[in-house]
């Protein structure tokens, strides 16, 4: 089955760090589901914060340090001078004629980057006209993990790739792709 697959296909087979990304997917996922039925079922409010932070902290750390390296090469963090105070992002990306990024999980990377800060502000949505403030303080969090997160990579990636690979992630073609490729490459064009 693997044969018939092109190269870039969203298939975790074809994945070079399998395992990376079947955490890394798995921690984006775990804390919208955690929050989602919790909010849905549960009604435990502390119970379910708890659980979600937990979830968005180790999403978050996996992510930054371990996720991001393996699989498309790209680091980032926040050094402080200790002379001045003063803080400053470093953004380093792989050098491309030493590591091969493979296709797939450049994919799924991308995709799980762009789409969890899209659907926690759905839930935030959500949690605004089901007039559940509460639950808004968890989404606030989220939102500010995440899009800190994909921030970050974005700069990393000096807007090149992650607006491409965002833009033909809509692999089927036609109009919803140029809408999105187009609408994603003016978001991050200088």
């Amino acid at each position: 089955m693997e044969e018939n697959q092109p190269a870039g296909s969203l298939s975790w087979r074809l994945s070079s760090h399998p395992i990376t990304l079947l955490f890394f997917l798995g921690f984006r996922i775990s804390s919208l589901l955690v929050y989602l039925f919790g909010m849905l079922f549960i009604k435990n409010f502390v119970l379910i914060f708890i659980i979600t932070i937990l979830l968005l902290a180790a999403d978050f750390y996996y992510l930054k340090n371990i996720a991001g390296r393996r699989l498309v090469g790209l680091r980032w963090w926040n050094e402080v001078d200790p002379q001045t105070g003063d803080s400053h992002w470093v953004f380093e990306s792989s050098d491309p004629s030493t590591k091969v990024i493979n296709a797939t999980d450049s994919r799924f990377f991308w995709i799980a980057l762009y789409s969890q800060p899209l659907l926690w502000i759905g839930l935030a949505i959500v949690a605004i006209f089901s007039l559940e403030f509460i639950w808004l303080t968890l989404v606030v969090i989220a939102l500010s993990l995440t899009v800190t997160n994909t921030l970050a990579f974005s700069r990393c990636d000096k807007f090149g790739h992650a607006s491409n690979l965002a833009g033909s992630a809509l692999d089927t073609g036609g109009i919803a792709r140029n809408v999105a490729g187009g609408m994603i490459g003016r978001f991050f064009s200088r």
